[in-house]
């Protein structure tokens, strides 16, 4: 489940890791590494660790595409 950071719509919607790994199909140590490398933040609530699903978005929007 997405959360937000609170009422007010201009904050972030932030993901959890799983959520991240089951609609982009990666693995955590792939998330960890594109963090690792800069390509991606992961924002660290407490113990928990979330990415803005505008990162993520970002992020994949950025891969190339495979043509036909």
């Amino acid at each position: 489940m997405a959360h937000t950071t609170g009422g007010d719509s201009s904050q972030p919607t932030l993901l959890t890791l799983s959520e991240v790994c089951s609609r982009y199909k990666l693995s955590r140590s792939i998330l960890y590494r594109l963090h690792r490398s800069g390509a991606l933040k992961i924002i660290k609530c407490g113990r928990a660790s979330r990415i803005a699903a505008a990162d993520i978005e970002a992020w994949a929007a950025s891969l190339p595409t495979m043509g036909r």
